[in-house]
């Protein structure tokens, strides 16, 4: 009975240090969704090199579509040629938003992109995997297809 007693109550001692109450997860979530309504605004203006604040400035920065892309600067000239100019980026929007907050430092959201162009309006789901660094969340995987 006593080692019961002792692993309940570790348990309940490791959830309250680890853990994180929903207030919490609610506040992580929320600064989660002002980086990518940054990247949003961003790219509704035209500025490729500012919804790239939102990834993490690194040779490690993993970015998937039609192929794997590996590193800050790859992905942002990826950006550049498939966007060269404002008709060709159209107007962003995130919808479906699913953010589920892993630790302190990490989180995966799950969601839809969407662009209306004058011609057309492609679209489709998005897998992020965001950590935070010193300088805020970033995005470190992207797989978007």
């Amino acid at each position: 009975m006593k080692h019961i007693f002792a692993a309940s109550l570790l348990l309940v001692l490791s959830l309250a240090i680890f853990g994180q109450s929903e207030s919490q997860k609610a506040s992580i979530a929320g600064e989660i969704r002002a980086v990518m309504d940054r990247q949003a605004a961003d790219w509704n203006k035209g500025d490729i090199d500012g919804f790239m604040k939102g990834y993490w400035n690194s040779e490690k920065l993993v970015f998937v579509s039609s192929r794997v892309t590996r590193g800050w600067q790859p992905t942002l000239d990826n950006y550049k040629k498939s966007y060269p100019n404002r008709a060709a980026m159209g107007t962003l929007t995130f919808s479906d938003l699913e953010i589920t907050v892993l630790s302190k430092d990490s989180a995966v959201v799950l969601g839809s992109w969407s662009l209306k162009r004058e011609k057309d309006n492609p679209g489709g789901k998005f897998t992020l995997i965001f950590r935070k660094f010193k300088d805020g969340w970033k995005i470190i995987h992207d797989h978007t297809s």
